[in-house]
Parts: C-alpha cells; sequence; structure tokens
C-alpha cells in the first residue's frame, strides 16, 4: 500500500480520492507490481494506514529511499533551496477561454517539482502559492521565487511553517 502511495504522491495525486481512483485504473500488471494480488484497498483503507503511521518514520524512510535512489546527500543542517514559479502551459489558449496556468515548486538539487497546482483564472501566482506552500514541509529549506511573490503573508507564512525565503526584486 505504501507503494501506491508514493507511486501516487509522485504522479501528482492529492488525497486519498485521487490516489484510489487512479490506482484502480491502472492496469493489472501495475497492481502485481505493487504486490496486489487481487484488487487494491479502496479508500479507506489507505486513510486507516496512514493514520497509524508515525509521520517522522515515514518520512526518515522516504528520505532516505530518496537519497539513495537519486544518490543526493541531504544534511540535516544544509538549508535546501526550492523555487517556486508560475508558467502558462503551450498550446492551452483557446477562444473565449484563458490559457491553463501552472504553479510549480522545483528542487534545486535533483531538479524534481515537489508539488504542482493549476492558479484559478480568478486569481494570481500569489494567492496560489499560499495554499500550495501550506500542504509543504518548509523546514530546513530556503523558498526562492520573484518579485510576485514579495507579499508579506507570504513570508510570514514561510518563517512560521519552519523555512526560510530569498525573493528577488527589482528596482
Amino acid at each position: 500500500m505504501l507503494t501506491a502511495v508514493v507511486c501516487g504522491l509522485l504522479c501528482g495525486n492529492r488525497g486519498y480520492t485521487q490516489l484510489v481512483e487512479r490506482l484502480h485504473d491502472l492496469p493489472v500488471a501495475v497492481w502485481h507490481w505493487m504486490g496486489y494480488t487481487r484488487r487494491p484497498p479502496k479508500l479507506d483503507c489507505f486513510r486507516d494506514l496512514l493514520m497509524k503511521l508515525d509521520p517522522a518514520v515515514l518520512e526518515a524512510a522516504l528520505t532516505a529511499w530518496i537519497q539513495e535512489v537519486l544518490g543526493l546527500e541531504v544534511k540535516p543542517d544544509q538549508l535546501q533551496a526550492v523555487s517556486v514559479d508560475g508558467k502558462t502551459l503551450c498550446g492551452t489558449l483557446r477562444p473565449s477561454v484563458r490559457a491553463v496556468h501552472l504553479l510549480a515548486v522545483v528542487d534545486h538539487q535533483s531538479g524534481c517539482v515537489l508539488s504542482q497546482c493549476r492558479v484559478d483564472d480568478t486569481t494570481n501566482e500569489f494567492i496560489a502559492a499560499l495554499e500550495l506552500l501550506r500542504n509543504m514541509v518548509l523546514e530546513g529549506r530556503v523558498v526562492v521565487g520573484d518579485a510576485m511573490f514579495c507579499q508579506r503573508a507570504l513570508c510570514e507564512q514561510v518563517i512560521a511553517s519552519g523555512g526560510h525565503y530569498f525573493l528577488a526584486v527589482k528596482g
């Protein structure tokens, strides 16, 4: 079940419902690769499992696994830089519909996208960044961004989450 959770997170799933729906849409061969001999469990099983796990132990195990797979050494006293930036997807602009705009948090060391969300048409990157960063562990990280993110609320949120920020302002 943890394999399914990790694979789901790497694929961008954000919640039990999305995880279970995508898992059940996968081919049977993938289920077997993950260790299931029958149909994968439903939503409540994943919820119950994750509620019983100690978050610190799970994070330590995932960190060790990531370091082994990527060959990265993360030192506890070393700050990790992550960038927050938005991009408009090419080819998504249609008549009478706004183009799809995504906001992503990218790890500098690995180059991997840690989290991503769509920026709603009625808001901007700053508002989306507040929600995106609220769901991330920022302790030991430096959030890097451009002038769009130079907002008191965002900086206070990063500090309150145990992180640091470095925001470039021109002029």
